[in-house]
């Protein structure tokens, strides 16, 4: 009797379903890169090498990612995904060139905004000097300003005995001035600070030279709002010890620049006004 011929295995062949398989990844792998919202070509490339090394393990597969190239036999070529690449560049510089520009705009308001504080400062600066000169006080204060404020400085030893806080008598005419001063050019906020040199208190009433400052710029507080129109409200004091020196401790002369008191006129278009 003949034997019976053996079937074919059923099924698809083995090779069928691993290139199957390989379609589906290649397939999911390009759906990915469609997704993105924005390509680098380096990295695109060094990816696009990575798998070109990995694929090429099957025989006859001409598997490459270049300008052209075919990915597998006669499948398609990507030169529309390089085209799509390099839209998604130009996007993307478009972005940071809008970016930029946005910060160069930015930028340039704000350099125009300090530019414009800062003449507020000269002009208020320009008035009051002009009334220190007229009230012939200019010798005993220094005038300076930033874009923020315009700021007089009282030195410590014509206001003040040493140690003390109680302001001398013959500094009240000088306060006198000052404080028509600020009501007529001081329309907001006004700031006092008293500062000290780094000698250390002893025997005195204040035990540091945080609480003297302090004191000395309360007292000079104190004597405006008693003796002018000026809103309390607007009025700020602080005291800053030996901790903002204009001049070296190193000699007496320095340590009496330390010993001063400030006060600050905020301009108008000062955010502290």
């Amino acid at each position: 009797m003949a034997k019976k011929p053996e079937e074919p295995p059923k099924g698809a062949p083995a090779w069928q379903s691993t290139f199957a398989d390989l379609m589906n990844l290649l397939l999911c792998f390009f759906v990915l890169l469609f997704s993105m919202s924005s390509i680098e070509k380096e990295k695109f490339e060094a990816v696009a090498a990575s798998f070109s090394q990995a694929f090429n393990i099957f025989d006859g597969g001409e598997v490459s990612f270049g300008e052209g190239a075919l990915v597998g036999d006669g499948v398609s070529q990507l030169n529309e995904l390089n085209i799509y690449v390099n839209s998604m560049g130009m996007v993307d510089e478009a972005q940071k060139d809008k970016s930029k520009d946005a910060d160069g705009e930015s930028e340039d308001t704000q350099k125009e905004a300090l530019e414009e504080q800062l003449e507020a400062s000269e002009k208020l600066a320009e008035q009051i000097a002009a009334a220190l000169e007229a009230n012939g006080i200019t010798d005993q204060i220094e005038l300076n300003f930033t874009s923020q404020y315009v700021q007089l400085t009282l030195q410590g030893a014509i206001l003040f005995d040493s140690g003390e806080v109680v302001i001398k008598d013959e500094a009240k005419p000088i306060l006198d001035k000052v404080g028509a001063i600020l009501e007529r050019y001081a329309g907001g906020t006004i700031e006092i600070e008293g500062h000290t040199d780094n000698v250390p208190m002893h025997g005195a009433k204040y035990s540091n030279n945080d609480e003297l400052s302090s004191g000395r710029a309360l007292s000079v507080f104190n004597y405006l709002i008693e003796n002018t129109t000026l809103e309390p409200s607007r009025i700020m004091h602080t005291g800053r010890g030996e901790y903002m020196p204009v001049a070296t401790n190193e000699t007496p002369e320095g340590r009496s620049k330390n010993r001063r008191v400030e006060i600050r006129i905020y301009n108008p278009l000062s955010p502290m006004y």
